[in-house]
């Protein structure tokens, strides 16, 4: 098996186990804090994300693909300069960036989110910052090595511990107020990523073939060019990265939209929360596939690239976007389908489903643009992934404005906005690509998923309409599942969307396919 499909098997199957114990995370809060709650939570995430993402500096992708086309030329003091260097720039950032969160919280609070509840879970996260900021370079630095354990189990180290603390502190916290409980969540976040932190730092005492502490500052001050080098990927992927950090920031753009339209305070709160804390979360879920294949395509390409290997390119390329409309479409099925009975089963009501039926059949071009984004990144178009997220982002700002400020839309127009602006994103991605390499567009493949999907969609829709309605709500759920994967898969083999070359290099297939 490739160094590219090892390491994606790996990252998929720590992104799944990872999502799953997340998603436990969220029932748990919810059903904890209620939807209002949830809402404050998810209030304080994008300010996190954005601080992170400054402080990164898109670092994590640079590093990952200079230090793959280090490795393929065996420069290893390259590889150590990349890291010294990477490690510095984090460093300054994080001790900038973590006093100016706790210092700008109430700020942000009051005349930000105009909610004054938000100021705890604001203080509660801010530690969080250099801890994800020197973890995130050294899962950079094993991602151009292709080594993709150490980040694999450290995802699920994090959701173990978080998800062990979660309860624990939410339910000491709740009794001062749904905002010490929110803050509580944010305090099993911080000590959960420092658990993932320790265990990389010591996989990397353990791996390493070289001393990053001796001369380090040295290093650091002979690495200009290198720096360089990093800037020219990390920059524009740090702007990509701002963009959408930016246009998710939605506690402004949607409390002021429903502000006009009418919607108070507290309710647009709660109706923040059934979006964003209940029903995106279960449409972000399937995206661990297209998230892992785009972690092990920047590496993997890059090298290809660097090569000279453009036959490799476009063959992971189209192997990465089969496996994203394979599973994207399986995703999108189940969502669609299940969208009131898994929010009754998950949540104990279905406020949020409505949301879920309304996104879930855009979502797929969602599962696409993640490998899209990664191949650009690649190629040394991460500036031109920038401009494509820019102006996807405008697009969904305005729209929100537009539609969520109208009465007949309310919060509906920012879900709607939400689909408009991630398709924009992807064809944009999409169109960029081609204009760099060649590839093949199968027209047939795509016509046979969407037939599979509309059959099996279908197929699951009586089975659970009509079938078995006496028995248990889990057991007619987990029955249309296990109908629409079977079906769906079948004919996909039977539409020759499924190749056998696919299979082939899966783990358990007897037999081996190298291009």
């Amino acid at each position: 098996m490739s160094k590219f499909l090892k390491g994606t098997m790996i990252l998929m199957a720590a992104a799944f186990i990872t999502r799953m114990l997340g998603f436990v995370n969220r029932i748990v809060l919810a059903r904890m804090i209620g939807e209002e709650g949830v809402g404050l939570y998810m209030m304080a995430v994008p300010t996190l994300v954005l601080v992170i993402t400054i402080t990164q500096l898109g670092l994590p992708v640079a590093i990952s693909k200079h230090v793959a086309e280090a490795e393929a030329k065996g420069d290893r003091g390259k590889t150590k300069k990349i890291l010294a260097v990477s490690l510095g720039v984090t460093g300054i950032l994080s001790f900038i960036f973590t006093p100016a969160l706790i210092l700008l919280a109430p700020y942000l609070a009051e005349h930000v989110f105009t909610d004054n509840r938000t100021y705890w879970p604001l203080i509660a996260i801010s530690p969080v910052i250099p801890i994800i900021a020197v973890s995130s370079v050294l899962r950079g630095y094993f991602q151009g090595r292709q080594n993709m354990k150490p980040s694999a189990i450290s995802q699920v180290i994090e959701q173990v511990v978080r998800i062990g603390l979660i309860a624990v502190l939410t339910g000491y916290f709740l009794p001062y107020g749904i905002e010490f409980a929110a803050a509580g969540a944010m305090i099993s976040a911080v000590i959960g990523e420092l658990a993932s932190l320790l265990y990389m730092l010591t996989m990397f005492k353990l791996k390493k073939t070289f001393s990053l502490r001796r001369s380090i500052f040295k290093t650091m001050s002979r690495g200009k060019s290198t720096f360089y080098e990093l800037m020219n990927i990390a920059l524009p992927t740090t702007g990509s990265r701002m963009i959408g950090s930016l246009s998710w920031f939605f506690p402004i753009v949607v409390a002021n939209s429903l502000a006009i339209a009418g919607v108070a305070a507290g309710v647009a709160t709660s109706q923040y929360g059934l979006l964003t804390g209940y029903a995106l979360p279960l449409l972000f879920l399937p995206s661990f596939i297209t998230v892992s294949l785009s972690t092990s395509l920047v590496p993997a390409i890059s090298e290809s690239y660097a090569l000279g290997h453009l036959r490799a390119v476009e063959y992971k390329l189209q192997q990465s976007l089969r496996f994203s409309l394979v599973s994207g479409g399986l995703a999108v099925i189940i969502l669609y389908v299940l969208a009131y009975p898994l929010m009754e089963l998950m949540y104990g009501n279905t406020k949020a489903a409505p949301f879920i039926s309304l996104l879930a059949p855009f979502f797929l071009f969602y599962y696409y643009q993640g490998p899209l984004q990664a191949v650009l990144q690649a190629l040394n178009l991460a500036r031109a992934a920038m401009i494509n997220s820019l102006i996807g982002a405008v697009v969904k700002i305005g729209l929100i404005f537009i539609l969520a400020s109208q009465p007949s839309f309310g919060i509906y127009g920012a879900a709607i906005a939400m689909v408009v602006g991630i398709m924009v994103v992807t064809f944009m991605h999409f169109f960029t690509m081609v204009k760099k390499i060649s590839i093949t567009f199968y027209v047939k493949e795509y016509i046979g998923a969407f037939t599979a999907i509309i059959l099996s969609g279908v197929a699951g829709h009586f089975t659970y309409e009509w079938l078995w309605v006496e028995t248990h709500q889990v057991i007619r759920v987990l029955v249309s599942i296990m109908v629409m994967t079977i079906l769906y898969l079948f004919l996909l083999k039977q539409l020759d969307v499924l190749k056998k070359e696919d299979l082939a290099r899966l783990p358990f297939w007897p037999q081996r396919y190298s291009p």
